[in-house]
């Protein structure tokens, strides 16, 4: 049994599909900072140097963890299809581009829950609209816990109260970031354009109105003036991913935990989204450490609610699978 499950592996279609769903994940600027290459019987997850934002992201924190939600991305696709990915973090200290290597054992009988996380995939979007207040929000959120512990982190739930003391960080952070041209170099190159496979399209903006009815949201270029879901202000739960380390160990596991969270709210009917900007700067991961009321390093703010309308924007853009797998 075992040398049979040694050279057990999914065939090349399936392969193929699982990193086109796994390619689904969200990424800073939907920069997609990752490329696969399959060896025959293993499949490795490099992170691309090409595709870090420098000025946002200097020590590769944001892309390490956006190619960690790639990576369980992918992991979650390969066990709905009957495949137990056993997973190598950073395998070779001389290679730190290579993040992850997979092997693949049958898996006959996943979770129930993993085939509902699977099906998400497709539908999860990044919702920078107001929301209102997440149904059923207990017992999903008890749910999140366990699906992140494994990770080494924990789901901090904020308070209300937060919400004004945060939202007053994300417009000190936009401030501190206006001036400098290097930082809006590289938001502006990488948002606000139509018809390329990758970046942030126009369609997936907020309006300067919009985004005041949010309060804690990075302020990319407005598309122009527009006001959907009318005049609702945002009351979707505000959450910390937390970690205790600062290793790109942590942030990869950071990134898997981040899918697990965005994946099974999906699963759930609720709308999320990702914010990173609060900790680019030291001013905003002190003011999230002591709204956390623990010792940890925050990592990833995720907004959690209800969308109240039925209009799911187009899916956001991505690269071509040509360009981001090897198969050898």
């Amino acid at each position: 049994m075992s040398d049979e499950r040694a050279t057990a592996v999914p065939d090349h279609p399936m392969i193929r599909a699982a990193i086109r769903l796994g390619c689904r994940a969200p990424s800073v600027h939907n920069t997609q900072p990752w490329r696969w290459v399959f060896d025959g019987t293993r499949l490795h997850l490099f992170r691309d140097h090409d595709r870090q934002l420098t000025a946002a992201d200097p020590h590769a924190r944001q892309a390490v963890i956006s190619c960690g939600a790639a990576l369980h991305h992918v992991r979650t696709a390969f066990a709905a299809k009957g495949w137990r990915t056993d997973t190598l973090r950073l395998p070779d200290p001389t290679r730190p581009e290579l993040l992850a290597t997979l092997e693949f054992q049958p898996w006959p009988d996943p979770p129930m829950g993993v085939f509902r996380r699977a099906d998400a995939i497709t539908r999860r979007y990044t919702d920078r609209l107001p929301m209102a207040e997440p149904i059923g929000w207990g017992s999903v959120r008890l749910a999140l816990d366990d699906l992140v512990s494994p990770h080494e982190v924990t789901l901090d739930v904020l308070d209300e109260d937060a919400r004004e003391r945060l939202s007053v960080a994300s417009e000190q952070s936009a401030a501190l970031r206006r001036y400098d041209m290097d930082y809006q170099g590289e938001l502006h190159w990488w948002s606000g354009h139509p018809s390329t496979p990758e970046g942030v399209p126009p369609s997936a903006l907020v309006s300067a109105s919009e985004q005041a009815r949010v309060g804690v949201a990075r302020a990319f270029p407005k598309p122009g003036p527009s006001a959907r879901r009318g005049e609702l202000r945002d009351h979707a739960r505000l959450v910390v991913l937390t970690a205790t380390e600062e290793t790109p160990p942590t942030w990869l596991h950071t990134g898997e935990a981040l899918s697990a969270v965005l994946l099974e709210c999906t699963a759930s009917g609720m709308s999320s989204c990702a914010l990173t900007h609060i900790t680019e700067l030291t001013a905003g991961r002190r003011l999230l450490s002591s709204l956390i009321g623990h010792p940890g390093i925050p990592q990833v703010v995720i907004r959690i609610g209800t969308a109240p309308d039925d209009q799911q924007p187009p899916p956001t853009p991505r690269r071509s699978l040509a360009e981001i797998l090897t198969v050898q």
